[in-house]
């Protein structure tokens, strides 16, 4: 028989090791997708304001010169862009699809607009190249 005096075990039982692992595992569970769709949206709003600010650039450029810029490095080369962003749902900066002007447009040039090159669709259901 042991006396009142025995020593205790320090430690947790694997039971209770066992509850907070689910408890844990059921938290990381909630969090997960609520992080990866803040991710995404973050990315898409990114992407948008990449295409304004790039449209923005383009309609200044067209402008003051009176002509579309020839490559998006123009736009860039020529001050309007500190430089070309890249594409945020790609990751690449070589990604960006160039519409040219239309055929009876009077403004030489080859840049008339951009859109990004990823495929996939948008939260919205829209093709990111339409966006």
């Amino acid at each position: 028989m042991r006396s009142g005096n025995a020593p205790r075990r320090c430690g947790f039982t694997l039971i209770e090791l066992i509850v907070v692992m689910a408890i844990v595992a059921l938290l990381v569970s909630i969090a997960a997708p609520r992080y990866l769709s803040s991710v995404d949206r973050a990315r898409e709003t990114s992407l948008r304001a990449s295409l304004q600010v790039m449209r923005h650039a383009i309609d200044q450029f067209t402008a003051d010169r009176g002509r579309y810029p020839e490559s998006l490095q123009d736009l860039a080369q020529a001050r309007y862009l500190r430089q070309l962003p890249e594409d945020p749902i790609t990751g690449r900066l070589d990604s960006w699809l160039v519409l040219s002007p239309p055929p009876d447009s009077v403004l030489g040039g080859q840049v008339w607009d951009v859109r990004s090159g990823a495929a996939g669709r948008g939260r919205d259901g829209g093709l990111y190249a339409d966006w």
